[in-house]
């Protein structure tokens, strides 16, 4: 039966490229686990940032450029849908699933005879990225227009399908939510690694909050910096990044401005207990700054279903989050409905704290008190901690590559059969 599966079923994967980011990971976990029931095929637009998560199967690249003026990314989508087209000809694809919204149109607009997934990441309502007359055309052209082309739409998170249905059009038959998976006992086993003599005596000078994640507007750091700050005023504590991206320098000058000693890992400053914040880039062990940690903080403007969250959660850390869209309430608090309107307070669920949003200009003040107030309260109970990393730990069982992958199979089998 296996080798039938391999030889009659070809899936086709796109996404627009393989460099360092979530759904890119992602890409490679459905890859790897998918070629155990298909004959696996990766696309992407080109290899601009390189293949930063190879995963044995075979990786081809329509070689079609990014960026340019206008007229330049108009032609390079055009030629993106005929060397796509061309390509599922030749590999005579049953199904092509895309990840991300621009291999999402690809994918639609060079349709065949063979099946169309979409797998949808995030937020498009509350992406703080779609903006300006393009932004429009995508929410009110693009994504109305083409999604119900699409044979089936998985979304990882269950709050992303409202958005699709009521804010774009989309058949509510045409979805399907399946979270993302994580690789549970891995990452507890990476956990466990040692830190350095110098880390640790970092982790031994003073409660740490760790937060990890790209260094971008969707992951909101700026105003957790106000509230730690705030902290540290009432009682000793460290704030560790882990992660890099374009905000870097704007958040080191935030964390300075704040009156605050900043510690940057591509510095030549010797790493000490001395410092208040601390940011260490890119980790190819996250994990194991996770673990010691006291608090898991995470402020996102939005997700989608954020793999640092629960990746967090598997290490034992309490978690402490904001209420952003979609993800961190159906992790933390999967029995809630999602409210109407934003909290404002502090949250305890089953699984962690949920928290006011950080990007409500008429709010923020009030809403950073609440988060300074909290983390200090956290801080001086040991035994919540331990109560909370113990809950952030087995909930994340339900997430295992089994019991998602199940799901995957099932949908994949089910639109073929259709």
């Amino acid at each position: 039966m296996q080798s039938k599966l391999v030889t009659d079923k070809n899936l086709l994967l796109l996404i627009p490229n393989l460099g360092l980011g979530g759904a890119q990971r992602v890409f490679h976990d459905h890859s790897v686990e998918l070629a155990k029931h298909y004959h696996v095929t990766e696309a992407v637009f080109n290899l601009e940032g390189g293949n930063m998560y190879p995963s044995g199967n075979e990786m081809l690249s329509l070689d079609v450029a990014g960026g340019g003026s206008p007229v330049e990314k108009l032609l390079n989508f055009g030629r993106r849908i005929g060397r796509l087209r061309a390509l599922k000809l030749r590999l005579r694809a049953k199904v092509c699933v895309s990840h991300l919204e621009g291999a999402d149109y690809v994918n639609l607009l060079s349709k065949g005879s063979e099946k169309v997934v979409l797998c949808i990441h995030g937020s498009k309502l509350h992406d703080g990225n779609i903006t300006g007359l393009v932004g429009w055309l995508r929410k009110k052209v693009l994504m109305p227009g083409l999604y119900n082309r699409a044979d089936k739409i998985v979304t990882v998170s269950r709050d992303i399908n409202p958005e699709l249905i009521e804010g774009f059009g989309v058949k509510p038959e045409k979805l399907v939510t399946i979270n993302n998976f994580f690789e549970v006992a891995q990452i507890e086993a990476k956990s466990r690694e040692p830190l350095t003599a110098r880390e640790q005596a970092v982790y031994d000078s003073a409660p740490v909050l760790v937060t990890s994640g790209r260094l971008t507007i969707q992951k909101n750091q700026a105003p957790l910096l106000d509230s730690f700050a705030a902290l540290i005023k009432r009682r000793p504590a460290k704030l560790v990044f882990v992660g890099d991206g374009e905000l870097r320098n704007d958040l080191i000058g935030h964390a300075r401005q704040l009156g605050m000693r900043v510690y940057e890992a591509w510095s030549q400053d010797t790493l000490t207990p001395d410092y208040d914040v601390y940011f260490l880039g890119l980790q190819q062990n996250p994990f194991k700054y996770i673990r010691p940690a006291s608090l898991f903080v995470f402020p996102s403007a939005w997700e989608g279903f954020p793999m640092a969250l629960g990746e967090a959660m598997i290490c034992g850390v309490p978690a402490v989050t904001t209420d952003c869209p979609t993800g961190p309430r159906e992790i933390l608090a999967p029995s809630t409905a999602t409210p109407h309107l934003l909290i404002r307070t502090a949250e305890r669920a089953e699984f962690g704290l949920l928290m006011p949003m950080l990007n409500q200009p008429a709010t923020l003040a009030a809403d950073q008190r609440v988060w300074t107030e909290t983390l200090y309260q956290l801080l001086g109970d040991a035994a919540e901690r331990e109560q909370l990393g113990r809950l952030a730990s087995l909930r994340m069982r339900d997430f295992t590559r089994e019991k998602i992958f199940r799901q995957w199979v099932a949908v994949l089998e089910d639109v073929l059969s259709n």
